[in-house]
C-alpha cells in the first residue's frame, strides 16, 4: 500500500510542477524566457565541458560491453524471442522521436555549419566549409545522438526483462539502493527523469510545430506565426489521442510503417532526382572525414577561441539527447524484450548512425551542391533565418516540388503524431508505478501538460520560439546526465554479477551438448567392434548353454545304456546260478 501511495506521489508532484510551469509560461512569458536565459547560460559556462566528456565515455563503455562476452546476454529469459520486425523495431526508434530532429536539421543544419563552421576548423574555402559542415551535422546526429537512450534502453530491459523490475528509472538503480527504490530516494529519480522528459520531449513538439506551420506558409497563405504553431499542437494533440486508444501494438507500430514509408519515398526521391553523384560521394567523403575526426570532435572545446559556436550548436543537441532518453530509452526497452546486448547496442547505436549519414548527406548534401556548385542560395538564406522552411526550399529545387512538399509535410505530421503518443505512452508507465499498458487517461493528461508546454515556451520565445526550445533541451539535460552515470555503474554491477551465473549455465548446457556429441562419436566408432564382441559373446554364450544341453542328453543316454548293461549282466549271472 505504502508504495501505491509514493506512485501516486509522484504523478502529483510531477503534474503539479508541469501545471505551475505552465501557468507561469501563461502569465508571464518574458519573465519565464529571463529565467530560462540564465538558465541556459549557466549550464552552458559551467557544465558544457561535462556534456561533452560524458557522452564520450558512454559510448566506449557501449562499445566494451557489445564486444565483451556480455554482449551473448540476453534481454529476457533465454529462449525469449524479438516482439517485432528488425525493420520495424528501427522504424520505432526514429518514429519515437529523433525522426523529426532528421527531417527539421537535416537541410539546416550542414547550410548554418557551412556559413558559420567551428571556429577550431581551419576553412580554406567554400569547399572545406561545406565539408566540415556535413561532417559536423553528421556528427551531432550520429553515435553521440543515440548514446544517452542506449544507456537507458539497456539497463531497462534489462532490469524489466530479467529482473522483473517495474518500467520506472528507478528500477535501474536497485544494486544500489536496494528497498529505497520503493521510497523517496527512488521516486525522486522518478520526478527527476519525467521532467527532464518533458522538456525534451516539448521540444520535439515545438520543432514539428515549427517545421509544419513553416511548411503550410510556404506552399498556402496560412500564416507562419505562434498562434498557427500552437494551433497545430493542439491539433495534433486531438489526432493522437486515437493512436493512444490503439496501443503500442497497433497505433504506434502502424504508425511507424507509415512513417518509413514516406521517409523512404522522399530520400529516394531527393537521392534520385537530385545530385546522385554528389550525394553519394558526400556520404563516402563524409564517413572517412567522420571516423577521422570523431574523438577530436568529442573532445574540443574553445577555451581559448573565446567562441559561442559550440554552446550554441553541439552543447544544444547533447542537451536534447540526453533530456529525451529516458522517454526514448523506456521506450526502446519496451519493445527490445529478447535481443541479445551485442544486437541491442549494434541495432541502436550504429543503424541510426549509418542511417544519420545517408539522410544528411542526401538532403544536406544537396543543398550544399546547389550553393556552393551552382551558386543558388535562396536555401542558405532562408536557413539563416528560418531553419524549418530550408526542407521545403529545397524540394523546389527539385521535380514535382508541391507533391514532395506535401509528403513532407505528412510525414512531419505523422512523426509528430507518433512522437506524442509514444511519449504519452511512457509517461504515463513512469506514473503509474512502471504500467506496461498505462491508462488512457494518464496518457491524455501528459499529452496536453507536454503540448501546453510547448506553446508556452514558443510564446516565451517570441519570434524566437527556437532559441526558447533550444534553452528547454538544455537546461534538462543536466539531471538526466547525472542519472545516466549511475545507471551505467548499477549496469556494471548487474552485468558483472549476473554473468557469474549466465557462465555457469552456458558450460553447462555446453558440457552437456559435448557429452552427446562425444557419446555420439563413440557410438559410431566403436558399434561394429563391439557389435563383433557381442556376437562373439553370444556365440560363447550359446556354445556353453549348447554343451551343457548336450551332456544333460548325453548323460541321461549313457545312463539308460549303463542301466541296459548292468540288467543284461545281472541275468548273465542268474543263468549261471540255476
Amino acid at each position: 500500500m505504502k508504495t501505491k501511495k509514493i506512485g501516486n506521489r509522484v504523478l502529483m508532484i510531477s503534474a503539479a510542477i508541469m501545471i505551475a510551469f505552465v501557468l507561469w509560461g501563461v502569465i508571464s512569458p518574458i519573465s519565464l524566457g529571463a529565467v530560462a536565459d540564465d538558465a541556459l547560460q549557466w549550464v552552458t559556462e559551467y557544465f558544457g565541458w561535462f556534456y561533452m566528456l560524458v557522452l564520450s565515455v558512454f559510448i566506449v563503455f557501449a562499445l566494451i560491453v557489445m564486444v565483451s562476452p556480455f554482449g551473448r546476454m540476453r534481454l529476457g529469459k533465454d529462449d525469449d524471442e524479438p516482439q517485432y520486425k528488425f525493420i520495424t523495431w528501427i522504424g520505432m526508434l526514429f518514429s519515437a522521436g529523433i525522426g523529426v530532429g532528421f527531417v527539421f536539421f537535416g537541410v539546416a543544419e550542414p547550410v548554418l555549419n557551412y556559413l558559420d563552421p567551428p571556429p577550431n576548423e581551419a576553412v580554406q574555402n567554400p569547399e572545406a566549409a561545406a565539408a566540415v559542415g556535413l561532417r559536423y551535422a553528421v556528427y551531432h546526429w550520429g553515435l553521440h545522438c543515440w548514446i544517452a537512450s542506449l544507456i537507458v534502453g539497456l539497463i531497462m530491459s534489462y532490469v524489466m526483462y530479467r529482473k522483473n523490475k517495474p518500467a520506472l528509472i528507478s528500477s535501474a538503480f536497485y544494486p544500489l539502493l536496494r528497498n529505497k527504490t520503493d521510497g523517496v530516494i527512488g521516486k525522486s529519480i522518478d520526478i527527476f527523469a519525467i521532467l527532464a522528459t518533458c522538456a525534451g520531449v516539448a521540444t520535439t513538439f515545438g520543432l514539428s510545430a515549427l517545421q509544419i506551420s513553416g511548411g503550410l506558409s510556404y506552399i498556402t497563405p496560412i500564416p507562419n506565426t505562434v498562434w498557427t504553431q500552437i494551433t497545430l499542437i493542439i491539433i495534433v494533440t486531438i489526432c493522437f489521442i486515437f493512436s493512444a486508444l490503439s496501443g503500442i501494438d497497433k497505433g504506434i507500430k502502424r504508425l511507424t510503417n507509415i512513417n518509413i514509408a514516406f521517409a523512404g519515398i522522399l530520400l529516394i526521391f531527393v537521392i534520385s532526382f537530385g545530385p546522385t553523384i554528389f550525394i553519394f560521394e558526400s556520404m563516402v567523403t563524409t564517413l572517412g572525414s567522420y571516423v577521422g575526426n570523431v574523438v577530436q570532435m568529442s573532445l574540443t572545446l574553445e577555451p581559448y577561441a573565446g567562441s559561442n559556436w559550440i554552446a550554441g550548436n553541439t552543447i544544444f543537441f547533447w542537451g536534447w539527447h540526453m533530456s529525451w532518453a529516458p522517454f526514448i530509452g523506456l521506450f526502446v526497452a519496451r519493445i527490445s524484450k529478447g535481443r541479445s546486448i551485442r544486437e541491442f547496442i549494434a541495432g541502436v547505436l550504429f543503424v541510426p548512425a549509418a542511417l544519420a549519414l545517408i539522410w544528411f548527406s542526401s538532403f544536406g548534401g544537396s543543398s550544399l551542391y546547389y550553393e556552393v556548385s551552382q551558386g543558388i542560395s535562396t536555401i542558405t538564406s532562408v536557413s539563416q533565418t528560418n531553419e524549418e522552411l530550408a526542407m521545403f526550399v529545397l524540394l523546389e529545387q527539385l521535380p514535382l516540388s508541391l507533391l514532395t512538399s506535401i509528403v513532407a509535410l505528412l510525414l512531419i505530421f505523422i512523426f509528430f503524431i507518433t512522437s506524442a503518443d509514444s511519449a504519452t505512452f511512457i509517461l504515463g508507465s513512469m506514473t503509474s508505478n512502471g504500467m506496461q499498458n498505462p491508462p488512457t487517461k494518464l496518457k491524455l493528461l501528459w499529452g496536453i501538460l507536454i503540448g501546453a508546454v510547448a506553446a508556452v515556451l514558443l510564446l516565451s520565445g517570441g519570434d524566437d520560439g527556437l532559441s526558447a526550445l533550444q534553452t528547454a533541451a538544455i537546461t534538462g539535460g543536466l539531471p538526466i546526465a547525472f542519472i545516466l552515470i549511475g545507471m551505467v555503474v548499477c549496469l556494471t554491477i548487474l552485468l558483472t554479477r549476473d554473468y557469474r551465473y549466465y557462465r555457469r549455465q552456458v558450460l553447462a548446457t555446453r558440457s552437456a551438448s559435448l557429452k552427446d556429441e562425444i557419446r555420439e562419436d563413440f557410438y559410431e566408432e566403436w558399434k561394429d567392434e563391439v557389435s563383433e564382441e557381442i556376437k562373439d559373446d553370444f556365440k560363447d554364450q550359446a556354445y556353453q548353454e549348447l554343451k551343457e544341453e548336450l551332456r544333460e542328453d548325453v548323460y541321461k543316454e549313457l545312463k539308460e545304456d549303463l542301466k541296459e548293461d548292468v540288467k543284461k549282466q545281472l541275468k548273465k549271472e542268474n543263468r549261471k546260478d540255476l
